[in-house]
């Protein structure tokens, strides 16, 4: 009773000094949602690309205002970083969406990039435009939307003829190409990952008995499944500083039910019970291992998270 009882404060004491550090909050941190428009099959021809936006602004991007000194091209003072040419720019500040969808001073030379990448504060809503300067001829999609934080799109140009596209007309079709593969590939590598570091450290507290491994990779299982899922929930559609937060605060609880499982179930499975106190603190080494390890492989290894 007094193990159990030194257990519990143990528990409480250890999660009230994890939740009682501050977590600083800055204006305009962290990694934004991003977009990103990939193309298929496209010839050399000259092209050149932006995203209209349903808003007429968003982030520090917005449409003209008439002020020439806001017209973002490279021959105008302030902006020569642009992508545009003033009759590139010119050409795209004169389109006109039947939707009403505004240019917002930012493109891509698409022919060299084969892709747009809008990676601060992309819209919303949008629609792909593409610009052929030796024909003239202007190319659109119809009206797409950023659908996770971050968002891919393919378009493949196979079997567009630009010579007979109608100026304005919506001949492009993007659709999602999210990798979702790669995406269930990298929780199954996670998972198995941090089952074999808190297996290892089992080995090191002496826990080797069939009975006591099989229920510690029943139990590790069943934990990591929910994190990793949860964490790969909240990386899909908040990015990668929730999935860090979520990442911290959720291993706090996985280490209060593993303890209190191991606690309870390795007593049942062991012919000489381990104390409630040795239990706890191998939850605690594991899960803080585990919870290192998959700090440094998110970033040594960003692929498989």
């Amino acid at each position: 009773m007094k193990s159990s009882r030194s257990a519990a404060l143990f528990l409480i004491l250890f999660l009230c000094a994890v939740l009682a550090f501050p977590v600083p909050v800055h204006a305009d941190t962290g990694p934004k949602p991003s977009l990103r428009v990939r193309f298929e099959n496209l010839g050399e021809e000259l092209c050149y690309g932006t995203l209209l936006s349903e808003k007429s602004s968003t982030g520090p991007q917005s449409a003209w205002d008439g002020n020439p000194e806001t017209a973002v091209y490279r021959e105008n003072p302030g902006y020569e970083y642009a992508d545009f040419s003033y009759e590139t720019w010119l050409a795209f500040a004169e389109y006109e969406d039947a939707d009403g969808y505004y240019f917002l001073q930012i493109g891509w030379t698409v022919s060299e990039t084969k892709e747009m990448a809008w990676t601060y504060y992309p819209p919303q809503n949008f629609k792909v435009l593409l610009y052929f300067p030796q024909e003239g001829v202007f190319v659109s999609s119809g009206v797409c939307e950023r659908y996770a934080f971050d968002s891919y799109y393919t378009v493949n140009m196979d079997g567009l003829n630009i010579g007979s596209v109608s100026a304005g007309g919506e001949e492009l079709s993007p659709y999602r190409s999210y990798d979702y593969t790669g995406e269930i590939l990298s929780l199954l590598a996670r998972i198995v990952i941090t089952i074999l570091i808190e297996i290892g450290v089992a080995l090191l507290f002496g826990f080797r008995s069939q009975k006591q491994l099989l229920f510690l990779i029943v139990t590790n299982c069943i934990t990591q499944v929910i994190l990793n899922v949860l964490l790969n929930v909240a990386n899909y559609f908040s990015g990668q500083w929730m999935f860090l937060f979520l990442y911290a605060v959720l291993e706090i609880f996985v280490f209060i039910l593993e303890a209190a499982a191991y606690s309870i179930g390795m007593k049942k499975l062991s012919e000489r019970p381990p104390k409630t106190a040795v239990c706890i603190v191998y939850a605690l080494v594991a899960n803080a291992l585990s919870f290192a390890a998959g700090l440094a492989l998110s970033f040594l290894l960003p692929g498989i998270f």
